[in-house]
């Protein structure tokens, strides 16, 4: 009985892994897509959102099982509820890049920003993706370091902020009203992304050392 139950756990790693994967692959060719206005990018990553949901489906029936059929404690049912949030905070990273390659389908053959601003959200985007590959380095080995007193992503996301404010504002290149909130929503979504990665991160640090999220120390930026 407890073979069967190691094997599930490393099973449930296992398409936690994968999932991150996912969420990586879709968070770079959504940047791809609003970089270059490309559909074949924006279409991969709708596919790659719904596998990554179907993933998310399945992993969640998996943990259900375990924690009715096991009835694991201590760290094992640390372990079975950490990844069933880790695959929630990966199925809303997928439904985050879905939104922005949504947008970037109604607004082909044009793209969704201006150049400069583009040049914003596609940093954004790269960021991202940098993220989600290093919270699926930290799920697959099951260890994460003790947050630094700045967060090295969310200061960057902070001034990529701040950049496409001023880009926004700037007189010399006006946004109607509706465009400037559409923009301000596609940056909202990738943003998001990168503070679900923060999440994933503190989830991995309580399985790792017990210490719950909410008593580790605040990622600030």
């Amino acid at each position: 009985m407890r073979t069967q139950f190691t094997r599930e756990l490393v099973a449930l790693t296992n398409d936690l892994t994968l999932m991150c994967r996912l969420t990586h692959d879709a968070a770079e060719r959504v940047t791809d897509a609003l970089v270059g206005a490309d559909l074949t990018a924006t279409y991969e990553v709708f596919a790659l959102d719904e596998q990554l949901q179907q993933m998310y489906g399945a992993c969640e029936a998996r943990t259900v099982v375990l924690l009715a059929l096991q009835a694991p404690v201590a760290r094992d049912l640390r372990h079975v509820v950490t990844a069933v949030q880790i695959a929630t905070e990966l199925s809303r990273i997928g439904g985050l890049v879905s939104q922005v390659a949504d947008q970037v389908y109604q607004s082909h053959p044009g793209h969704v920003a201006p150049q400069a601003i583009l040049q914003i959200l596609a940093d954004m985007g790269r960021l991202a993706a940098t993220r989600t590959a290093l919270s699926g380095e930290a799920v697959a080995t099951g260890h994460q370091e003790p947050p630094a007193e700045h967060d090295p992503g969310l200061h960057a996301m902070e001034l990529l902020h701040k950049q496409l404010h001023s880009a926004l504002a700037a007189p010399a290149s006006p946004q109607p009203t509706a465009a400037a909130i559409t923009i301000a929503l596609l940056a909202n979504h990738l943003e998001r992304c990168v503070d679900h990665t923060a999440r994933i991160d503190r989830l991995i640090r309580f399985l790792d050392t017990g210490v719950p999220p909410t008593a580790q120390p605040a990622d600030s930026a």
